[in-house]
Parts: structure tokens; sequence; C-alpha cells
């Protein structure tokens, strides 16, 4: 127990002399004359140090906090695991179904895209979650192959992407809007 009593006879005289600086400190906020001096014959002794761990316990000043709240959407490419199970589900015998382009709204919930594909020069391929294909055409100065590995898109309080409205941006940094979304409709020859 012995060793102990020159660490406490140490941290009892840090303590006063924190103390008493804090003392001090009061004093000169005052005003009242008095300057730098401690009690009990302590001048000189308060380390540097001691005085920014006081300051850090100080409350620091209140800041303006902005708080903006933004959602963004990645739609990803299909895995390439996921087209060949799902090639590995068609049939083997010959397929004479062709596509056509139907009529579709102007927009489309976020919630239901699924995955994205380039399909030719301006024209993106959207799957949803309910396996409908959907095309896209990009504006006349957007490539499709930009979209290589899929789009962010910022979500609206309608939750929806809609022509002409939306941008969407490539994971390589080009921005696009969609200029018409169509259906793509099964034709069996």
């Amino acid at each position: 127990m012995k060793p102990a009593v020159p660490l406490l006879a140490g941290l009892a005289l840090l303590s006063a002399s924190v103390a008493a600086d804090r003392a001090a400190h009061a004093e000169d906020r005052r005003g009242e004359p008095g300057g730098q001096s401690l009690p009990g014959g302590f001048e000189g002794t308060v380390d540097a140090r001691i005085r920014v761990l006081e300051r850090a316990a100080e409350p620091e000043k209140a800041q303006q906090v902005r708080i903006e709240r933004r959602v963004v959407i990645r739609v990803s490419p299909s895995r390439d695991t996921t087209s060949a199970r799902l090639m590995a589900e068609l049939p083997r015998r010959s397929m004479t179904t062709r596509y056509q382009e139907a009529d579709h709204a102007d927009c489309l919930p976020l919630d239901q895209l699924m995955s994205v594909q380039p399909m030719g020069d301006d024209r993106l391929l959207l799957v949803t979650q309910d396996r409908r294909l959907l095309s896209a055409a990009l504006d006349r100065s957007c490539s499709a192959q930009a979209f290589y590995a899929g789009f962010y898109v910022e979500r609206n309080d309608d939750g929806r992407l809609c022509v002409n409205r939306d941008e969407l941006q490539s994971r390589a940094g080009d921005t696009c809007r969609i200029s018409s979304l169509t259906r793509l409709v099964a034709v069996r020859d």
C-alpha cells in the first residue's frame, strides 16, 4: 500500500492546481483584480497542457447545422448467373418469338425496377419485378453504353421514374433523361 502514497499525493497536487487555475480564470472573467496569481504559493506551476484539457471540457459554441435528406436509388444490371439460369430454363426448341413495342405510361414506379441493360446505341432494356420488359429511349446526346453498370436516380416524392423529368446518372458519370418509355410485347409468327 505504501507505493500508492506518492501517486495519491501527486493526484491531490494536480487537482489542487487545476482548481486554483479555475478560480483564477473565474476572477479574470469577473474583472476582479488578481490576475494569474494562484493561492498557496503555486505561481507558475500550472502547465499549459492542463489548460488545454480544461478548455476541452468547456461546452462548444453551437454552430449552424444544415441537414439535407436525399434518397438515391441504384438500378444495376442483372448478374450473369441470373441470366444464365433464365436461359437454361428456356425450352431447347427453336423459338419464333419476336418482340414488338407497345405503348406504356410515361411513368414507372421505381420500386418495380429490377435491372437494366444497354440495348443498341440509345436505348435501355428495363426489367421489372413482374418480368415485364420495357424499352427506355434516351435523349439524342446520350449513349446507352454508358449505362453498362447500371444507373442512379434520385427518388421523387411520387416514387416514380418519369419521361422527360427524371435524370439517370450512369456510374461512369454521364447524365441523361428518358425521352420515351415503351413495353416490349412478345409476338409469335
